[in-house]
Formats: C-alpha cells, structure tokens, sequence
C-alpha cells in the first residue's frame, strides 16, 4: 500500500516503484487468498477471479459499445461515490478498533454484502475511467512512460475488485 501511495503523489510513472508494488501485491494477494481458501470457504480465491474477470469483460464491453460515457459528470459522480465510500469504510474501522467487533457492521452480514457489491459496482466505474485513460492516451499520442500508469491504474482497479468479491465470498460462507 505504501509503494501504491508514493506512485500516486507522484507526477511521473516509475517503472521500479511499480513493479515493485506489483510483486509485493501478488505476494500480498496469494496470502490473503490462501487463508480465505484454506481457513473460510473452500475454491473462494477462484470465485473471485472469475468474478473480477467477468466484471472487467463486461464493462470493457460496454465501454467499446459506447453503453458506458466517460465525460466529466461520470468522473465526478465516481469520485464523489468513491470518497463516501471511503470515509465510511474509514469509520467503520474506527468503530472496529475502538468498539471491538464489526464496527458498525459493514464488513459482515447484509450490510456487509450490500457495500461488498457497491465496492465491486464502484470498481467497475473505476475500470470504465481506466479504458477512457488508455483510450485517451492512445488518441492524444500520450509519451511511452504514461503506459506504466494507465498499467497501474488498471491493476489498482482490479485488485480492488478482487478484494471485495473475495470478502463477498467469505462473507456469504460464512452465514452458510
């Protein structure tokens, strides 16, 4: 997470920085995918591959059909529902370590199924602005280096994606 923090306040793509976030991701990823596996529900890390591939096809899908508009009111509504998002799973994790439990019960249960599908609808507009990024990059004839944001937005994105279908998983196991 910090390697992703410092390349995002930075102004210039660091193809080390962000290789470097990439293996300590997949490492990270391969962890928390094989406790939830091993420890709460059985096949859940391939669950949420093909989740996070079918959402990446289908809104890719949609972006070339031209379903999906990317201009300044979409960026604005996804950044806006992005930081509520944000800051209310940031109070919930207050109310988690100060309170003890769930904190205000946003990571379990119905509650926590309805923001796991929000955090997952929320990344597949994230996934929309990451095509218009390409897309734009592409037809401005963007330099060379800007390639390795674009690669590193689209991975944010996606392992965005694959954490909240992974916890949707755990999460639907675990009422069973």
């Amino acid at each position: 997470m910090v390697l992703a923090l410092v390349q995002s306040f930075k102004r210039k793509a660091t193809p080390a920085l962000i290789l470097s976030y990439a293996a300590f991701e997949g490492v990270f990823l391969g962890v928390i995918s094989s406790i939830v596996d091993n420890r709460i529900a059985s096949g859940a890390a391939m669950q949420a591959v093909i989740g996070t591939l079918a959402v990446f096809a289908a809104v890719l899908v949609a972006y070339k059909a031209g379903w999906i508009r990317v201009n300044r009111r979409f960026y604005g509504f996804v950044m806006a529902a992005a930081l509520g998002f944000m800051l209310l799973m940031v109070v919930n994790l207050l109310f988690a370590a100060f309170g003890g439990g769930d904190g205000l019960g946003f990571r379990s249960g119905g509650l926590g199924i309805l923001f796991g599908i929000i955090g997952v609808l929320l990344g597949a507009c994230f996934l929309a602005l990451d095509f218009k990024q390409v897309e734009d990059g592409i037809a401005y004839g963007a330099p060379k280096e800007e390639a390795w944001l674009a690669a590193f937005g689209l991975t944010l994105t996606l392992v965005w994606i694959y954490m909240e279908f992974l916890r949707l998983v755990a999460i639907l196991n675990s009422s069973d």
